[in-house]
């Protein structure tokens, strides 16, 4: 299975419902990256977060990515 990481945010509600579905379809936990104190990722990801980056291809999925989605990025 495809190494991905999260970009959030530290008291983000979408963060915590992006974690909740990975959960749900039964995905390993993602490394977390919080992006609040890192002047290069707010620029990059800003209201974005969370973004869910594959580390092998590169690709992102912007909030709200489902299931469905998921599944077509990780094969």
């Amino acid at each position: 299975m495809a190494r991905y990481i999260l970009y959030q945010r530290d008291d983000c509600h979408l963060c915590d419902q992006a974690i909740d579905l990975l959960a749900r379809a039964r995905l390993p936990e993602p490394e977390s990256v919080f992006i609040d104190d890192d002047p290069a990722l707010e620029a990059r990801y800003g209201a974005r977060v969370p973004v869910l980056r594959l580390v092998d291809s590169g690709a992102e999925l912007d909030w709200p990515f489902d299931p469905a989605a998921l599944r077509a990025q990780l094969r």
